[in-house]
């Protein structure tokens, strides 16, 4: 008499091994993982990219932690003002915009202040 064979719900090939195991192998799994999250990791990873993005011309452009910067040079290296992962309001209610340790003040005109935050 043969058992009930169970199939991996990605490739239908048969299960072997532990009585709990779900899938044939981690490729399988993996692969039906990534099917499963794909749009909610799109987003996730859109969103990191375009962080990464400003991080990486924030960093170039104020190697020194302290610079003034046109809005205009920014945009032409790509920055986008709509992401950023911190804001710090100061006492007399000044907004600095951050990605991660590197920041920006709005200035008068079409200028920035781009600041290093310390650890």
């Amino acid at each position: 008499m043969k058992l009930c064979e169970k199939k991996c719900p990605e490739c239908g090939d048969v299960i072997v091994g532990r009585v709990d195991k779900k899938y044939c192998s981690d490729g399988c799994r993996n692969t039906q993982n990534n099917r499963l999250n794909k749009d909610s990791k799109n987003l996730i990873r859109n969103t990191n990219n375009r962080l990464r993005k400003n991080y990486r011309i924030l960093e170039a452009l104020n190697p020194n932690k302290k610079m003034k910067c046109s809005r205009a040079k920014l945009v032409e290296k790509g920055f986008d003002f709509n992401y950023f992962t911190s804001t710090y309001t100061t006492k007399a209610g000044t907004i600095y915009y951050f990605v991660y340790d590197q920041g920006y003040l709005p200035l008068e005109g079409e200028y920035y202040a781009l600041v290093k935050r310390d650890d």
